[in-house]
């Protein structure tokens, strides 16, 4: 289930939840979801160009789950991720693709590199007023920034009333938060030097009760949840999940949330 941030001061909370995913990057790796051939289409005809062949910087890494898609896509792929245990893994998985250590804010990119920079769950870690100038710096001219987020379909019923239940929990109000994201052009670049095109893709996957639970527990607001609040909150939500599939088998379904911005 996505989340957001808890209400209060955000700055040491961003930076905890930024830094929890390194003590489970196994977990985050095993269970969370990845994106559908479809998205890939979507960031090609946004970008006006195909992946195939192009020199692509994956930022925010993490374990490669973007990655490892863009790669068979066909792009020459660099990936660069800071966390020290996210980077452990992806070497672990995808020792053949290459890797650097960095963040948005300050990318160990050489100017005008890339055709494409893309940031999968990974943009809002970074200081816009520090990535965006980052971007246009590695972008060749013509070159594409391509974001993208997972984000739960809250008009399927059983998946709102998970959203509300999460929300309690949390402390947090799950559906404004996500008409939020409608405005997430906007605060994607708030100095108004990218102009995005915006797009939406449905998708869906069918996994165990398990991985939809530690998909739910690899998000890094229950990552910095005591373990034994974390716990209860998934085991009873194990229950409301079984009552809407008792096979065990869980129909997740996402709606990603696609911004491409092209370099002048």
């Amino acid at each position: 289930m996505t989340t957001t941030q808890p209400p209060g001061d955000p700055r040491p909370a961003h930076a905890l939840r930024a830094r929890s995913f390194d003590s489970a990057a196994a977990q985050y790796a095993a269970n969370r979801p990845a994106y559908p051939p479809a998205l890939f289409d979507a960031v090609e005809e946004a970008a006006g160009r195909p992946l195939s062949g192009a020199r692509v910087v994956d930022v925010g890494a993490g374990t490669g789950i973007a990655t490892a898609l863009l790669h068979a896509r066909g792009a020459d792929v660099l990936a660069v991720e800071p966390g020290d245990g996210m980077a452990a893994e992806f070497r672990r998985r995808l020792p053949h693709i290459p890797l650097v250590r960095g963040s948005g804010d300050a990318l160990p990119v050489a100017d005008a590199r890339a055709d494409f920079l893309t940031y999968a769950q990974a943009w809002h870690w970074t200081d816009p007023a520090r990535s965006v100038p980052e971007a246009l710096r590695v972008l060749r001219p013509g070159g594409a920034l391509a974001l993208w987020w997972n984000t739960d379909a809250l008009d399927v019923d059983w998946i709102a009333e998970a959203a509300d239940r999460t929300g309690r929990f949390l402390g947090v109000d799950i559906a404004a938060e996500k008409r939020k994201a409608g405005e997430r052009t906007d605060r994607a670049d708030p100095s108004g030097r990218l102009d995005f095109t915006r797009r939406q893709v449905r998708w869906s996957r069918r996994v165990p009760v398990d991985t939809h639970l530690a998909n739910i527990g690899s998000h890094s607001v229950f990552l910095i949840t005591p373990e034994e609040r974390r716990t209860a909150f998934l085991e009873e939500e194990r229950a409301h999940v079984l009552k809407v599939f008792p096979d065990g088998v869980v129909e997740e379904t996402y709606d990603v949330l696609l911004l491409v911005a092209t370099k002048p």
